[in-house]
């Protein structure tokens, strides 16, 4: 059992405490309330003159997926020898000895979402996961949590290379449309044939596309351009799935069609230099605007672009571009989690959720803010 007590608790459900304790037992959270008896044998952890938050989510990264300090023996980002690759799952690549992992952790980041990069118009299933164990399988919250698909330069500059399909932005589209038709007629005949009770060969790639096409999971759009934001939602639309626009770099020029579409955004990475055409418009008041818009918003590391543990600070510039603490604190917080589908573990202090709680000496979103500790299912996995 584990109490905190006389800590700044920000819950983000629109309740807070500037004096409030939090009760954890069994890895979860049985009470908050601005005064709790210290049960016999609890572990206090005094937060007084602290801010206390739910741990914090990157809901876009590639965390143990391309490691640190490692060359291409640590690079399981992209299968870059074939453009279709639902069949790709995360949770077979993502290494949680990665170096990055405890960086997170160090930066009271309990959750990420983690999967294949942007090579491939199809890249595979991204894994919803925390960030403290050495068996990817007890760390999963989610999996599959989504199936990446990517626009725009990325898979145009990988295939123009090898001389193949797709080297436009035309063949990217033709590429996801032919594959979701495919995945669809596949469904279709797996349905008749259980019917029938008959035989039926699986083909792995096209259950990758199941849960997608049932819409129980989204598409998770790499998409920069607007104009490929606007063919990722034409396609959603087209076969009626769910998807998240991941990136939304010109997200501020086309705000009320994604608003329209009802679409959620990832928005990032925003602490990096213009290194490609797609991202010359890129403007830090994108998050603003979007959030002002009423579109749902997480922001993200896309790490290692940014490293993971600058996630509160890139939500921090957020705040110096017009967003407000509060809305910024949500788009690493609990619009993640609503975002990714596991707000019903994490993404706020709330009885009944996962004890995964960050303890800052400070606003997280400051650069001078020390993490104090990190708590995951009830452990404390780091303490300054």
């Amino acid at each position: 059992m584990l109490l905190i007590k006389n800590g700044k608790i920000v819950t983000m459900t629109g309740v807070n405490y500037e004096k409030g304790s939090i009760l954890i037992k069994d890895g979860k959270i049985v009470e908050i309330s601005e005064n709790i008896n210290e049960p016999q044998g609890a572990e206090v952890i005094d937060a007084e003159n602290k801010w206390v938050l739910p741990g914090l989510i990157d809901a876009h990264c590639h965390l143990g997926m391309l490691e640190e300090d490692i060359g291409f023996e640590g690079n399981d980002l992209n299968e870059s020898t074939d453009p279709i690759t639902p069949q790709l799952r995360a949770i077979d690549g993502i290494n949680p000895f990665d170096p990055a992992f405890d960086e997170a952790v160090k930066a009271g980041i309990t959750t990420v979402m983690s999967g294949p990069g942007s090579a491939n118009v199809i890249g595979g299933q991204f894994a919803v996961i925390k960030t403290k164990g050495v068996s990817i399988d007890e760390m999963v919250i989610l999996e599959p949590a989504a199936v990446k698909i990517a626009f725009g330069e990325n898979p145009k500059r990988i295939y123009k290379g090898k001389n193949k399909m797709p080297m436009t932005r035309m063949g990217t589209a033709a590429l996801l449309r032919e594959t979701l038709t495919k995945a669809a007629n596949y469904k279709n005949r797996k349905n008749a044939a259980l019917a029938k009770g008959d035989n039926f060969d699986i083909d792995i790639r096209m259950e990758a596309l199941m849960p997608v096409l049932d819409r129980k999971i989204p598409l998770k759009a790499h998409a920069h351009r607007t104009d490929d934001m606007l063919t990722a939602v034409r396609i959603a639309k087209e076969f009626n799935v769910l998807l998240t626009l991941d990136h939304c770099t010109e997200g501020h020029i086309i705000i009320e069609q994604i608003k329209n579409s009802g679409v959620p955004t990832i928005f990032g990475p925003i602490m990096t230099f213009r290194g490609k055409v797609e991202t010359k418009n890129r403007n830090y008041t994108t998050a603003k605007l979007l959030n002002d818009a009423g579109v749902k918003l997480a922001i993200m590391t896309d790490h290692p672009v940014i490293p993971i543990e600058y996630l509160p600070i890139c939500a921090g510039l957020a705040v110096k571009s017009g967003l407000s603490i509060e809305e910024a604190l949500k788009t690493i917080t609990i619009n993640a989690a609503e975002i990714l589908g596991i707000s019903d573990r994490v993404g706020s202090i709330e009885k009944g959720k996962d004890a995964d709680i960050a303890i800052y000496d400070g606003n997280p979103m400051d650069v001078y803010t020390d993490t104090l500790y990190t708590i995951i299912d009830g452990k404390i996995v780091y303490r300054r």
